[in-house]
């Protein structure tokens, strides 16, 4: 039975790394996406640099895009 107990633990062991890499993913999107509309803006330096880790961190309440987006239109409007 060992070689299905080994096999079992590939497979967790690969979906635990796809979910870390997926998780990355998202987190440098939503990073550049913050450094994107920082410029858009007019923020600079370590301004941008925080929105950008704001949007990263806005991104992990939530499932989806939405409130990535949600918080861009907010941003956007107060800014003009």
């Amino acid at each position: 039975m060992t070689g299905f107990d080994d096999r079992e633990r590939q497979f967790e062991e690969k979906f635990a790394h796809d979910e870390e890499l997926r998780f990355k993913a998202r987190a440098r999107r939503a990073k550049l996406v913050g450094l994107w509309a920082a410029g858009l803006m007019g923020l600079e330096g370590k301004a941008a640099e925080d929105y950008a880790l704001s949007l990263v961190a806005e991104d992990l309440k939530e499932t989806g895009d939405q409130d990535i987006i949600d918080k861009l239109m907010a941003d956007f409007r107060a800014h003009g």
